[in-house]
């Protein structure tokens, strides 16, 4: 079982930068592909970026468009995602989430955290 706890959401103007974290239990942080997702509300969930067990990333999401970097840090069990250049359509719950593959994490996760809201004013 792992545990996931985002945090560092909230409410930024347009143009502003956030980072969020995700935080992990056990001691099997290293042994997942970690990855970030976001659903807003009315809309499916969709894939952000994700990131190898060993920090290879994936090719972000088309709509990050180098306004995201995702890291992790297997010292501390902690995954994050820097966020700069907000746009109001980023509004979303952002999710992290672990899986034991890193060729499926973009469709299929096996722990997912609880979310935490980004909202991102105009």
């Amino acid at each position: 079982q792992v545990l996931l706890v985002e945090s560092g959401g909230g409410l930024v103007q347009a143009g502003g930068s956030l980072r969020l974290s995700c935080a992990s239990s056990g001691r099997t942080f290293s042994s997942y592909a970690m990855g970030w997702f976001r659903q807003a509300r009315g809309k499916e969930r969709e894939f952000v970026a994700a990131v190898s067990r060993l920090s290879v990333r994936l090719p972000y999401a088309d709509f990050v468009k180098g306004r995201f970097t995702i890291s992790r840090d297997n010292a501390k069990n902690t995954l994050y995602l820097q966020m700069n250049s907000l746009k109001p359509e980023d509004t979303a719950v952002y999710y992290c989430a672990a899986a034991r593959n890193v060729d499926t994490i973009r469709n299929q996760a096996d722990y997912w955290g609880q979310g935490t809201q980004v909202t991102v004013s105009s």
